[in-house]
């Protein structure tokens, strides 16, 4: 795969994630910060690292399942994988600015 492809692909991967909610925060998840690893192997297999605000999180399965359906529906991926890590832990500090703006820390 050409690094123009993956590149591709990476913002592809980005804007859909774009579109994942916590039903419980109006904020997507990535913006949250909950996204660590974006990784796309030459044969098109994309593997997510993600966390949660917090490890007992309700929505999880929820939010992952949500993730993992609109990533597959991206063309030219021939396999997703979800990984949800807890290292390092999720903070606030992690939060795109606009997040913070929407959730009212600044």
């Amino acid at each position: 795969m050409t690094a123009e492809k993956r590149l591709e692909l990476e913002e592809k991967v980005i804007e859909i994630l774009r579109t994942v909610y916590d039903p419980e925060v109006p904020v997507d998840i990535y913006s949250l910060g909950l996204i660590y690893k974006i990784d796309i192997d030459d044969d098109a297999n994309l593997v997510v690292d993600m966390t949660m605000t917090a490890p007992n999180c309700p929505m999880a399965d929820f939010i992952v399942d949500d993730a993992r359906y609109k990533l597959e529906s991206i063309e030219g991926l021939k396999s997703v994988t979800i990984n949800i890590v807890f290292e390092p832990t999720w903070t606030q500090d992690m939060m795109s600015e606009e997040a913070k703006l929407e959730l009212g820390f600044l």
